[in-house]
């Protein structure tokens, strides 16, 4: 190979200087039909989880009593109780288990869809899921009996599987890398905007009885339409297509995302990461070697500390937990309605901040900010809201505004950014699989924490806020340590900056050029 010296995985050295092109409306239109289209699934991100999009029509649909008298109507019965525990209300399995099946089938096919994006490539992936979150909505709103709704809740989730193993891996390699953070995160400006959604509809259609819940439900086939339809038509990545040996073709998609016919530096990193990653038969079994060691860690650590920041619980149960603390059913979708727009206005902040300060700045004063925001609300419930007394209106809006700061702090931190991180970091070779191992992680803590947080709520009551601030410190520590800063750094050259930090370059294992000279210096 040519073209200068090479780092540990066989991508050329300090080639980014040569790096010419511009943002182009090509460019952008692509990022955004991706985002935008494909945020029907890409729920747990977020939520999400972060995080869910469109499938978070369900966290209204579970506070509305026409859906729970038909499916969970020992929930519905509970619910009406005066003398029942005001944490413990929802605290049931069946419940739980229809909240959690979606993650658990998510987990599942984002194992099936790496080599799916790998081996045909990320429009690929993209249209599986779509599909698949077609019937999946389908079956939903026509659900006559459980068995029915669980299958719908597991195509979803199928959907989700695929979806967020591709869209973010097509985002990082679409955009150029001067840009490639704010871009990104449309992915979850779609996921917020989702959740949005989702919330306004839920407030409109619980006034209408007793179908309401379904028309709920059904409206995700919308954007999983845009999403089916945006893989069909949007162009590939030209990672994918040199990778799968189609050179001259990635070229001509790379020379109209950047604008110019100078992409002669960028497309060598490309095909000298491609040579690499044809030459990993097996990049599962190649991404636990210990030259991965870094990007490995990330890979499980920052989807699982978002999951446990605790924004799932709030977002995904906010109808829940506002009825908890006394408001009714109208207030309670409105103010997780106002949640949302307030996690759309904050991913905006994000986007405009994250390629000039940074990632590791927003990560760590994200962090901060929801700790403090999760102590007050606990110190609040602790004191003012007791097993069957409801909340004076005035501690409830004080409640609500702190909820709201701690959506503020995740909207611009843990929320795109434990997707964006991951994705970025991943040479070429294991990029899939990494991908893969993200979404998995992400999904199985959310799948945990779906099916546990009802009766964690009810057994912990106001201290589930502080057992997630706990979890909110650790990761703050975490990224303070251990995260290099990852602000304008090549997708394709990202390896090299593990090799300068004080902690990962010590787990490294030496390259032939830096054996060669402790050698000499020896001698």
């Amino acid at each position: 190979m040519a073209g200068g010296s090479f780092g540990p995985t066989g991508v050329a050295k300090e080639r980014a200087e040569q790096y010419q092109g511009k943002v182009t409306s090509y460019v952008i239109i692509a990022c955004l039909v991706a985002a935008i289209g494909l945020s029907s699934p890409s729920s747990s991100s977020s939520l999400e989880s972060k995080n869910l999009k469109w499938v978070l029509f369900t966290g209204g649909v579970t506070s509305m009593d026409e859906f729970l008298d038909q499916f969970f109507h020992t929930v519905f019965e509970k619910k009406k109780q005066a003398h029942e525990s005001n944490y413990c209300k929802y605290d049931n399995q069946g419940l739980a288990a229809f909240t959690s099946s979606l993650y658990l089938a998510g987990l599942v096919s984002t194992l099936a869809a790496s080599p799916i994006t790998r081996n045909y490539g990320r429009r690929a992936s993209i249209v599986c899921g779509g599909v698949s979150f077609l019937i999946g909505a389908a079956l939903n709103a026509g659900a006559v009996n459980l068995a029915m709704l669980l299958a719908g809740r597991i195509l979803l989730g199928v959907g989700i599987g695929f979806g967020n193993q591709a869209v973010p891996l097509y985002l990082s390699e679409v955009a150029p890398t001067h840009l490639r953070g704010g871009l990104n995160m449309m992915f979850q400006l779609a996921t917020t905007l989702g959740i949005f959604t989702a919330n306004m509809v839920n407030y409109g259609t619980q006034q209408l009885k007793p179908w309401g819940w379904r028309l709920s439900l059904g409206l995700a086939a919308f954007p999983a339409l845009l999403m089916t339809l945006g893989g069909i038509f949007l162009p590939e990545t030209p990672n994918s297509l040199v990778e799968r040996g189609l050179k001259e073709r990635g070229r001509r998609v790379l020379e109209k995302l950047r604008g110019t016919k100078n992409v002669d530096a960028e497309l060598r990193d490309m095909v000298d990461a491609s040579e690499l990653a044809n030459s990993i038969k097996h990049p599962f079994r190649n991404i636990l070697q210990k030259q991965h060691r870094p990007q490995l860690v990330m890979a499980i650590c920052m989807p699982m500390f978002q999951i446990l920041t605790g924004i799932n619980s709030i977002l995904f149960y906010a109808p829940v937990l506002f009825q908890t603390m006394g408001l009714g059913g109208n207030a309670s979708l409105y103010s997780s309605a106002l949640t949302g727009a307030v996690l759309v206005l904050s991913t905006l902040i994000s986007i405009a901040l994250v390629d000039r300060l940074g990632r590791r700045a927003l990560l760590i004063s994200g962090g901060v900010q929801m700790i403090i925001c999760q102590a007050i609300v606990s110190v609040i419930l602790g004191v003012k809201f007791g097993d069957n007394q409801e909340l004076s209106k005035g501690y409830s809006i004080v409640v609500v505004i702190f909820i709201c700061l701690f959506v503020v702090a995740f909207g611009w931190s843990w929320g795109p950014l434990g997707w964006t991180i991951p994705s970025e970091i991943f040479p070429l070779e294991t990029r899939s699989a990494g991908q893969s191992i993200t979404v998995a992680v992400n999904l199985l803590f959310t799948f945990f924490i779906a099916q546990a947080f009802l009766s964690m709520l009810c057994a912990f009551k106001f201290g589930i806020f502080l057992f997630f601030a706990g979890w909110v410190s650790v990761m703050t520590i975490f990224v303070y340590f251990l995260l290099p800063e990852t602000k304008g750094v090549p997708i394709e050259e990202m390896t090299l900056l593990w090799k300068k930090h004080w902690f990962w370059k010590k787990v490294l294992p030496a390259t032939n050029h830096e054996a060669e000279s402790n050698n000499n210096s020896s001698i």
